[in-house]
């Protein structure tokens, strides 16, 4: 009896604990200097027509970043050319000044909701491309560099039902 209880409890652990993630990928930002015409994309290929998906922007910061937020430009392009451009802003510290994210170190990890509930309605290769979109207060053009993001990645999950 003790046995099965335990193995419940384990398989009910596993279920649980399953990760609905089915792409993630990463690319790192040279020098932690991230310029504001670097576009940073990355393809997804698709059979998958059914499903509903959230995606996340995920981003790494270290203590050089200097901003509470973050405004980003981001794209999907379908397999079949058409683009949809998005202006996003993502908070990055609380009001005290505290990176937000998680990690114990210097380095935050930051997963940012993108789009939610989105099916990819045609079979085929997707890109994702993101660009930062920072300026300082009152001044016209944007940052050259902006200083401490240090990877930016794409991540897709099943939604459950």
């Amino acid at each position: 009896m003790l046995k099965q209880i335990i193995l419940i409890v384990i398989s009910i652990l596993f279920i649980s604990c399953t990760n609905n993630t089915i792409f993630t990928k990463y690319k790192g930002i040279e020098n932690n200097k991230w310029h504001k015409d670097s576009i940073i994309s990355f393809n997804y290929n698709t059979t998958d027509t059914i499903s509903k998906n959230i995606v996340y922007i995920n981003l790494r910061n270290d203590k050089n970043y200097a901003f509470n937020n973050l405004f980003l430009i981001t794209t999907v392009e379908f397999p079949n050319k058409t683009k949809i451009i998005d202006t996003l802003e993502y908070e990055m510290a609380d009001v005290k000044g505290h990176f937000l994210g998680t990690g114990f170190t210097d380095l935050k990890e930051n997963k940012l909701v993108y789009k939610t509930n989105i099916r990819f309605p045609i079979v085929g290769e997707y890109q994702f491309s993101v660009q930062h979109a920072m300026r300082k207060i009152s001044e016209e053009n944007g940052i050259d560099f902006l200083n401490g993001i240090t990877d930016v990645g794409i991540e897709i999950e099943h939604i459950n039902k």
